[in-house]
């Protein structure tokens, strides 16, 4: 039960037609609905109700009784807070360039521009405007994937998970699809392989060891049901030393021999050689084609640098019985991914251009020089405000790929590192997350540290003020 204290300042709780009657309701209710404005309100009040019903003390009282005065400004954070998008702008300074947990690949200008031509107007998206006649969307993206890889035919679909499941369903349900015990991964989520074989209505047959599997192995668990065999790309992990895996050109000589298919998931699957920039374990999908894979499946939006997708490229025969499947058109993507895609893959027809383009590739093709000089730009830019409590300093570090991609693979950087003085590193970077444009680092035993790898020129404004409100904040 309230004490009679408590009950007083309750009755001095306005009642929401006060409000809404109020100077300050005018305001709020030009700039938003009044549904919302009225949610604001009952929240604003049920925010001082609860603080002082919990006021156990005559300071607490009167620190709630004192909290009636700014009902106008609570009210004005709970609309600002209803405003705000769940989905915000943040800025990465996490140094891992494909971060699932905020998006993955930042799209190019050029892929955001294309998509917002599709969203605000109509399209040409299954209309061949030379005949009028019906057409089909992946028109806009098979010629362009040929061309990239050399595959007869493509087809795209909204993940690579589902490109996976797809290709397995159409070409294996009720088959074997034999695959190596060193294979059978988990990307992440509910991403197992041996799940989503399972979901595909296939039957998976093991072969081989963790470590060692031998063509041989394959050969040998090869029946007249087999329908596949399949390799999978260890994207997020891999196994060293006393390990054998038959090459793919091996693989395909035995499925051509053996009258079965090949299947692969690269997963990131790049069409970029990165080795000139110091990665060289990530395969192209190039060069799966080229060995000889019937069917191969990757992300559009991991290395590749685009929109979320997952595309399917291979031989003429089983992708047309894979677009027989009535999967295909549940799986199918809308005009926002097309265009994105599109534009991408356009990019990526030079490789300087999609190098100097991409967002993703520009990220790891940065040379570590100017990353640093990025990181004193920051600290340059920084006001004594924000000097003056945390410490930043410039240190060397690693970023990585992230996405489930080259999970060795470590990408010299250089990184804003912060030692707050009044708050601990995990304060911070709370108050950082929770900044008008949220900005996202990595703690490092006592500092939080800002990779530049992953943040562009045109975000340090933003970064500062970041700081800055974090800082202000006591």
């Amino acid at each position: 039960m309230p004490t009679q204290a408590q009950r007083r300042i309750l009755s001095q709780l306005p009642a929401v037609d006060e409000l809404l009657a109020s100077a300050a309701a005018e305001t709020w209710l030009a700039a938003h609905p009044r549904t919302l404005v009225l949610q604001a309100i009952r929240g604003a009040i049920s925010d001082l109700r609860a603080h002082i019903l919990t006021a156990d003390t005559p300071e607490a009282l009167d620190a709630a009784e004192a909290g009636m005065t700014a009902i106008e400004e609570c009210v004005a954070t709970h609309l600002a807070a209803a405003a705000q998008p769940s989905l915000r702008r943040v800025v990465n300074a996490t140094g891992i360039i494909v971060h699932t947990g905020l998006g993955r690949s930042v799209l190019s200008a050029q892929a955001a521009a294309a998509l917002h031509a599709a969203a605000t107007g109509h399209c040409a998206l299954e209309v061949d405007l030379e005949s009028g006649r019906r057409g089909t969307r992946q028109a806009h993206l098979e010629p362009l994937l040929c061309h990239l890889t050399g595959a007869e035919a493509t087809l795209v679909v909204n993940n690579n998970a589902a490109a996976v499941l797809l290709v397995l369903n159409s070409l294996a349900e009720d088959k074997e699809v034999i695959v190596s015990r060193g294979e059978l991964v988990e990307i992440g989520g509910s991403f197992r392989m041996p799940d989503v074989m399972a979901k595909s209505g296939c039957k998976m047959v093991e072969v081989g060891t963790t470590n060692r599997t031998r063509l041989d192995d394959f050969a040998a668990a090869i029946t007249p049901e087999t329908a596949a065999l399949l390799c999978v790309h260890p994207s997020n992990y891999r196994v060293v030393g006393f390990t054998e895996r038959p090459s793919l050109r091996e693989m395909a000589g035995l499925a051509a021999e053996r009258g079965v298919l090949l299947l692969e998931d690269l997963g990131s699957g790049a069409l970029e050689d990165l080795s000139q920039h110091g990665i060289g374990e990530e395969p192209m999908v190039q060069h799966s084609v080229a060995a000889g894979v019937d069917v191969t499946t990757f992300s559009g939006d991991k290395v590749l640098g685009g929109p979320q997708a997952g595309l399917i490229v291979g031989r003429r025969e089983p992708l047309s019985r894979i677009r027989r499947n009535p999967l295909a058109r549940a799986l199918r993507v809308g005009k926002l991914t097309i265009a994105a895609l599109e534009a991408t893959l356009r990019l990526h027809i030079d490789a300087d251009t999609a190098f100097a383009e991409i967002p993703t590739l520009q990220a790891v093709s940065t040379p570590a020089a100017t990353v640093r000089e990025r990181a004193e730009a920051l600290v340059h830019a920084l006001p004594p405000s924000v000097t003056d409590h945390s410490g930043a300093s410039i240190v060397e570090t690693v970023a990585h790929m992230g996405g489930g991609a080259l999970p060795t693979q470590e990408i010299p950087s250089w990184a804003v590192a912060l030692a707050p003085s009044a708050i601990s590193p995990d304060e911070l970077a709370r108050r950082l997350r929770l900044a008008h444009t949220a900005l996202v680092g990595r703690i490092r035993k006592d500092h939080l540290l800002l990779d530049m790898r992953t943040v562009a020129d045109d975000e340090l404004e933003a970064i500062v003020a970041a700081l800055e409100e974090a800082f202000a904040t006591r």
